[in-house]
């Protein structure tokens, strides 16, 4: 079997937000796949088989005179990645409570210990969004609730969840990259009540939920936010996040419009996480 190749781009960007947010977006629209945030920038990857040279050609925010963007490029083989994370990933512990590690690593006297091969998926606790929500779910029962982990990355939510006493769980990201991660990382950390699925909120159709998580990004917990709260189950909990303060009136305004009630606010380095009851 032939190695996917992968070209990475490194991003260099000032000032970063917002628009690390927005490269981030038009990138995804023209074909990259793969993100990782990093102190200055951004770095995307896109499949060499997808890749034309004139791929940045409609990525507006590089000719904005609002931002300072400078970039770089290199061809990655796929085998080389682990590698990769073996170099940069280290491990994280939150709240004294909750480990997440690679295989590589020795494992933390902690109460949750959650081994993950990241590869390029979001979601290793190191980004401010997955580092609220692994604290939400330490402070909240999440024994014998049902729970959706909306746009899951790496499966580290919903790991946490089941660690947690959660069954049955679903696991769902649209990314195909993301779906055969979290399934590769429920299999390593022996998880018997997850079920990944690869897809958008229209897989969800009538299934409900004791307890919604999503973390991805503003516009898109806009645009299912309906989905989300014909899919909690009355007193369910929604823990949401993937947005800066400054979203907060407008994700506030259209939860309480769905007659949701709001709970508790995160914020770390300017990004937050919300909870919300049904």
């Amino acid at each position: 079997m032939q190695n996917m190749v992968y070209l990475g781009y490194y991003f260099k960007v000032k000032p970063l937000q917002p628009a690390v947010e927005i490269l981030i977006a038009e990138l995804g629209y023209a074909g990259f796949e793969s993100f990782v945030e990093t102190e200055n920038g951004v770095t995307a990857y896109i499949q060499k088989e997808e890749w034309s040279e004139a791929i940045l050609d409609d990525i507006q925010i590089l000719n904005s005179d609002e931002f300072e963007i400078t970039h770089s490029f290199e061809e990655i083989e796929q085998t080389n990645w682990n590698a990769e994370w073996e170099k940069n990933f280290n491990p994280i512990v939150v709240d004294d409570m909750c480990a997440v590690r690679a295989p590589f690593h020795e494992p933390f006297n902690t109460t949750y210990d959650i081994v993950i091969e990241p590869k390029m998926s979001f979601g290793t606790g190191h980004h401010e969004t997955t580092h609220m929500m692994i604290q939400h779910i330490l402070k909240t029962d999440f024994e014998g609730k049902s729970v959706l982990d909306m746009g899951c990355g790496t499966g580290v939510l919903a790991i946490l969840a089941e660690q947690k006493g959660a069954k049955p769980i679903d696991a769902v990201d649209y990314d195909n990259w993301c779906y055969l991660n979290s399934l590769e990382n429920v299999e390593r950390n022996n998880c018997e009540h997850i079920t990944v699925i690869e897809g958008d909120a229209s897989v969800l159709g009538k299934n409900k939920y004791d307890v919604i998580i999503a973390n991805i990004n503003r516009n898109i917990l806009m645009q299912d936010m309906e989905t989300y709260v014909s899919c909690l189950n009355k007193s369910g909990m929604l823990f949401l996040s993937g947005f800066y303060v400054d979203d907060i009136p407008m994700i506030q305004s259209d939860c309480e419009r769905l007659m949701l009630k709001f709970e508790e606010k995160l914020e770390r380095n300017n990004w937050v996480s919300l909870k919300f009851l049904n």
